[in-house]
């Protein structure tokens, strides 16, 4: 197995060397049509990765077939845990398009923080799902902890309001990062970090991917109870999770200009917090099939969608001034 996920990460660092270093080697702004064209190709990267699984457990390849039943079970699973990060992913964007705005990021950078965003929080969720499995395999009541956490996380985006600009761009971590380190302001080039009168200094770039790095590592912790809901499988957790951060970046770009109308999808993304969290805390008295809660995920998803076109279209345009 370990020639597996050799092989699996040297693919994805391919993947993200070719995005970065090749295609988008240039500092420039992402337009809305390529944005949407590089979210298809993700998309369409991370739902085929179902075929391999299907392979793989159907027939016993690297010995993968242990507890997850056959190819199709294992597949249902997969595209399910996979369809579940995309979704909380959605909350993550929002709040990036905050961090951007505090720290005044022009466009053409953003594609750049955002690649090494990825790249650590690939690292992160890697471990924390090790971890995490572990702990739900040797402690069955941590599944009721986790459940109850995330349905409390969801009763909270009911009700929860944006953070303010400026909180970001002056909380806690950053203030004590300008007391450790030099920062500069200014546009660099898209430097992280710069040599001025002979002394080393970050950049305010640096800095954003500082606060992009934390607010990955928070929103990791309602990604990993949420995925363990599905599935304790580390192959399918990891795999899910990796595939569905890839395209986080061009996901932005299309979602991150369109906050207005797509508003709605933060009570849809509520309301499935809620059903995972109800769905780990009953899991001992109701199992609720993995086809279940991949069409439950699919609707909530969609439904999100749906109303936030729907009822944007309907709202009246704002006067001119």
């Amino acid at each position: 197995m370990i020639w597996f996920w050799l092989g699996f990460f040297a693919l994805v660092a391919l993947l993200l060397f070719l995005d970065l270093g090749v295609v988008h080697r240039r500092a420039t702004e992402m337009s809305l049509r390529t944005a949407a064209g590089w979210t298809v190709v993700w998309v369409t990267l991370g739902l085929s990765f179902s075929g391999v699984v299907y392979l793989m457990y159907e027939n016993n390849w690297l010995g993968v077939h242990q507890g997850a039943g056959t190819g199709s079970d294992a597949t249902v699973t997969y595209v399910s845990a996979y369809l579940l990060e995309q979704a909380l992913s959605i909350d993550n964007i929002f709040v990036m398009a905050l961090v951007f705005k505090s720290f005044k990021m022009p466009l053409k950078y953003q594609h750049r923080v955002l690649f090494w965003g990825i790249l650590g929080a690939v690292f992160f969720r890697v471990v924390m799902l090790g971890g995490g499995a572990f702990i739900v395999k040797k402690f069955d009541f941590i599944f009721y902890i986790f459940g109850a956490y995330l349905a409390y996380q969801g009763l909270k985006l009911f009700k929860s309001e944006d953070e303010d600009n400026d909180e970001m761009r002056d909380n806690f971590a950053v203030k004590n990062l300008r007391k450790l380190v030099r920062v500069v302001d200014g546009d660099y080039g898209g430097k992280f970090v710069v040599k001025i009168d002979g002394r080393r200094a970050l950049t305010t770039i640096a800095v954003c991917l500082v606060v992009i790095e934390l607010t990955d590592i928070v929103f990791a912790l309602d990604s990993i109870p949420a995925v363990l809901s599905v599935s304790q499988d580390t192959f399918i957790m990891i795999t899910s999770n990796i595939f569905a951060i890839l395209g986080l970046r061009s996901l932005y770009f299309v979602l991150a200009g369109a906050m207005e109308k797509f508003k709605y999808l933060k009570y849809a993304l509520a309301v499935l917090l809620i059903f995972i969290g109800v769905k780990m805390l009953i899991h001992k008295w109701l199992f609720i099939e993995h086809w279940i809660s991949l069409l439950v995920i699919a609707g909530i998803i969609s439904a999100g969608v749906a109303l936030s076109l729907l009822l944007s279209e309907r709202e009246p345009a704002s006067p001119s001034p």
